[in-house]
C-alpha cells in the first residue's frame, strides 16, 4: 500500500516538470517568433540595380553602404553609386550601382590607365573634361560603350599654314606626314611640282607647307639681228666726206626657249635652238680719201666763212694744192669729239654762223667752244679732215668739239673719241 502511495506521489511531480519544460520551450519559440515577426516588420523594401540587374531586398540596413555590407560587396570610389553611400534607407527606395571599368587612354602620345564608371566614350571624355572637334582623331565613336580594358586614343588637331601656289590658308589637322595630308585632301602634284618641306616630314603646330607648281613651256620668239657698218676708202670722194653705197638691212633670228614657271611666275629661260630666218645686210659706206684744195679763209663768223670754205674746196691753184698735200701747221690741241647731224632732235639745220647744213650736206663743220677755238677758224680734225669752226652747242665746253656728219648711222659710228685738232693761223 505504501508503494502504491509512493507511485501516486511520484507521477504528479514528473508530470509537472514536463509541463514546465514544455511551457519554457513554447515561450522561447513564441518570443523568437514575435521577435522575428517584429524584425521582419521593421525591414524596408529596397530596389537594387546592380550593373543593370534588378532585384528587390528587404533590409534593416541604416544606410546605402550598409546594404552592400550585408551583400558582402566592395564599393570603390570610382564606382557609380546613387544615392551616395551615407544616404539613409527608406521604404521603396531605389539604389543604383555600376562597377567602374579600367580603360587605357592615349592622349597625344601619353598613355594612362583610368578607372571610369562612364557608360559611353562620349561620357568618358566629358568626365575627363575633354572636348572633341570634327578635326580631332578619336579611336572610337562617341556613342560606343565602354568595355573593361578598352584602349582609347585621342589626337587633338592643331593649326598650321598651307601655301598652295599663290593661295594661303590655315589648316587644322593631327600629327600626320605631309604626304598623308596631301592624300587626305586629294591634292595631286604634277611631275615637276615640289613640296616644301619633304613629303615624309611630320606636321607640327605652326608649321608652313608650300606647294610649288612648276610648269615647263616652250617659247618661240623672233629677234632682230643688227647689221654691221662696213667702211671702204674711195679716192674719188673728197677727204672727210662719206657716201652710203649700200643701205643696211636688219636680219631676223628665230629662238626657241624652254621657260620654267613657278606658280605662274617665270624663273628661268634656257635657249634650246636658234635659227636664222633672214640674213642681215651690211651697210657699206665709202670714205673719201681725195685730198681737198685748201684756200685762204678769212676769220669771221658770217656767210663769208661758208663761201670761203666752198671756194677753198673748189680751188685748183698749184700753190693751194701743195698746201693741202703738206701736213697742217698751227696750234695743236687734243680734244674729246662727238658727232651730230642736221636732223637731230631740236636742231634747225642752221649753224651759229648761218651755215645751212641741210642745203650743204657735204660741208665740213664743227661745233666749238668759242673761248677755246674762235668761230670761223680753219681747223684740221684727225680722222675728219679740214673744216670750219662754224657752230656752237650747249654741251660743247672746253676742249670738246662736235663734228657734223650728214648720215645718222655714220654719226653714231663715230661715237666718242679723242682726236688731235689743229687750228690753222
Amino acid at each position: 500500500m505504501q508503494s502504491e502511495n509512493n507511485m501516486k506521489n511520484l507521477f504528479p511531480k514528473s508530470m509537472s516538470k514536463r509541463n514546465w519544460v514544455y511551457s519554457l520551450v513554447t515561450l522561447t519559440v513564441f518570443v523568437l517568433v514575435v521577435g522575428f515577426l517584429f524584425q521582419e516588420g521593421m525591414k524596408k523594401t529596397v530596389a537594387l540595380s546592380l550593373n543593370g540587374e534588378e532585384q528587390l531586398v528587404r533590409t534593416n540596413a541604416a544606410t546605402v553602404e550598409d546594404i552592400f555590407a550585408e551583400l558582402e560587396m566592395d564599393i570603390h570610389s570610382e564606382d557609380y553609386l546613387y544615392p551616395s553611400g551615407d544616404t539613409e534607407i527608406y521604404h521603396d527606395m531605389t539604389v543604383r550601382w555600376r562597377a567602374a571599368k579600367q580603360v587605357s587612354f592615349d592622349l597625344g602620345g601619353e598613355t594612362q590607365e583610368i578607372m571610369t564608371n562612364a557608360q559611353t566614350v562620349g561620357e568618358f571624355l566629358r568626365k575627363e573634361q575633354l572636348e572633341v572637334s570634327d578635326v580631332d582623331k578619336l579611336s572610337h565613336s562617341l556613342d560606343e560603350s565602354i568595355e573593361e580594358d578598352m584602349a582609347l586614343s585621342l589626337e587633338k588637331a592643331f593649326a598650321w599654314t598651307l601655301v598652295n601656289g599663290t593661295d594661303k590658308e590655315e589648316i587644322w589637322s593631327t600629327s600626320i606626314t605631309v604626304a598623308d595630308f596631301l592624300k587626305q585632301q586629294e591634292i595631286k602634284l604634277d611631275q615637276d611640282d615640289r613640296v616644301e618641306p619633304s613629303e615624309d616630314t611630320m606636321l607640327t603646330e605652326g608649321a608652313t607647307v608650300k606647294i610649288v607648281h612648276v610648269d615647263k613651256v616652250t617659247d618661240v620668239v623672233e629677234e632682230k639681228k643688227n647689221f654691221s657698218v662696213e667702211q671702204k676708202n674711195d679716192n674719188t670722194i673728197a677727204e672727210g666726206s662719206e657716201k652710203v653705197v649700200q643701205e643696211g638691212e636688219e636680219g631676223l633670228i628665230e629662238k626657241t626657249y624652254e621657260v620654267v614657271k613657278e606658280n605662274g611666275k617665270e624663273v628661268s629661260r634656257d635657249l634650246k635652238a636658234e635659227k636664222t630666218v633672214k640674213e642681215s645686210k651690211n651697210k657699206v659706206v665709202a670714205i673719201g680719201t681725195k685730198k681737198p684744195v685748201v684756200a685762204s679763209v678769212p676769220r669771221e663768223t658770217t656767210k663769208k666763212a661758208v663761201a670761203a670754205s666752198s671756194s677753198s674746196a673748189q680751188s685748183s691753184q698749184p700753190a693751194q694744192t701743195a698746201a693741202a698735200s703738206s701736213a697742217p701747221s698751227g696750234r695743236e690741241m687734243t680734244m674729246s669729239s662727238t658727232a651730230y647731224t642736221a636732223s637731230c632732235a631740236g636742231c634747225s639745220g642752221i649753224t651759229a654762223t648761218g651755215i645751212n647744213l641741210i642745203a650743204n650736206p657735204g660741208m665740213k663743220v664743227i661745233a666749238v667752244d668759242p673761248s677755246v677755238i674762235p668761230l670761223g677758224s680753219r681747223v684740221y680734225v684727225e680722222g675728219y679732215g679740214y673744216a670750219i669752226a662754224g657752230d656752237t652747242g650747249g654741251a660743247i665746253k672746253g676742249n670738246k668739239i662736235d663734228i657734223f656728219i650728214p648720215d645718222r648711222a655714220s654719226a653714231l659710228a663715230w661715237g666718242n673719241r679723242t682726236v688731235k685738232v689743229t687750228v690753222m693761223p
